[in-house]
Order: structure tokens, then C-alpha cells, then sequence
């Protein structure tokens, strides 16, 4: 399983990191899931529009692959 970064699409990481779909709901809102944009915005953009740390998110999402 490929490393989730700050610039992968949110949708993406979702599909490919069982435990993300709960971290992008935790720090972006359950909205997420029925934008459009899920499937061409980058955790960063999503960080950005929500004013938050995108590094934050990304290693909370990757520590989920060594639980």
C-alpha cells in the first residue's frame, strides 16, 4: 500500500487506506463524501479550505497502516 501524502486526492487515499475514510471525517466533515471534488482534491486542498495542518492528516492516516 502506497504512502498517503499531501498531495494525494482525497477519494484516492479513502479507497486505499481502509482507516482514512474516519480521519477525513474527523478533520473535514462527513460533507466530504458527497462533493464532487473528492475525486480531484488533494489532502493539502482540503486542508487549506478548512484551515488545517495537512501534514497533520496524512501521518494520522498513515499511522493507521502500522495499528
Amino acid at each position: 500500500m502506497a504512502k498517503i501524502t499531501k498531495d494525494s486526492v482525497i477519494g484516492a487515499a479513502i479507497k486505499e487506506h481502509p482507516g482514512a475514510k474516519a480521519i477525513i471525517e474527523k478533520y473535514f466533515g462527513g460533507g466530504c463524501f458527497t462533493c464532487p471534488g473528492i475525486n480531484m482534491e488533494t489532502i493539502a486542498f482540503g486542508s487549506m479550505m478548512h484551515n488545517l495542518d495537512p501534514q497533520k492528516i496524512v501521518d494520522e492516516i498513515n499511522a493507521t497502516e502500522t495499528q
